[in-house]
């Protein structure tokens, strides 16, 4: 069973099995239709039609659209955080490299085949240019802590599989190197729905250099 995500997107966090499974069918529902509509055009009661449980169900345990897709999110997250472990223990110890490759290259997997994880990866889609200038600060406040719950994951798994302190350092220069490749690898996909490749190298290039002065 996946793993409930963050409480803070629920108004009623599942207890029974029967409820996760539901839970479950809710969100996958939404990843579906983020890639048909769009998040702009989500809705609620869509999604409900699609997981086919009652509109009720959907508000028991979320009050609007942008809580469920924070929920999706956190999923999205666990996820990633699951399966970039499983690369990891593939590879040697000693290989800071192949442990940076592995992440990366688990996101962008995740990216073209998640549904809904191009839209939603870990944090929910800024507002449209039109929303109010107290959404749009929200929203920028948001990403600043999305990025850094990534870069904290990223930096436990990281120091975990080459046997090192997870220190201020290490989460710093990982912080940096999460909010670099979150604004390339954005600029890679707009290029190209797949990722641009050459973008994506050079993406790859910029880690291994920046990260080499605290993991090589």
């Amino acid at each position: 069973m996946d793993r409930v995500p963050h409480a803070k997107s629920f108004r009623r966090t599942p207890v029974q099995q029967r409820s996760a499974a539901r839970l479950t069918r809710i969100l996958d529902a939404c990843a579906e239709l983020l890639d048909e509509t769009g998040y702009e055009n989500l809705s609620t009661r869509a999604v409900a039609l699609r997981a086919g449980v009652p509109i009720g169900s959907v508000y028991r345990f979320f009050g609007n659209k942008r809580a469920m897709a924070d929920a999706l999110a956190h999923r999205n997250l666990e996820h990633y955080a699951q399966r970039a472990a499983a690369r990891l223990e593939a590879l040697p110890r000693t290989d800071w490299r192949g442990a940076i490759d592995a992440v990366l290259d688990e996101y962008i997997a995740m990216k073209r085949t998640v549904p809904g994880f191009a839209l939603v990866d870990f944090g929910v889609p800024a507002p449209a240019e039109s929303a109010a200038p107290a959404d749009r600060a929200t929203e920028s406040a948001d990403d600043a802590d999305t990025n850094g719950l990534v870069a904290g994951r990223l930096t436990d798994l990281i120091a975990a599989h080459l046997g090192r302190a997870a220190d201020d350092r290490l989460r710093r220069t990982v912080l940096v190197a999460v909010e670099a490749t979150d604004a390339l690898l954005q600029l890679a996909f707009r290029i190209r729905p797949s990722g641009d490749p050459e973008l994506i190298a050079e993406t790859r290039e910029l880690l291994h250099a920046y990260l080499a002065r605290t993991l090589g």
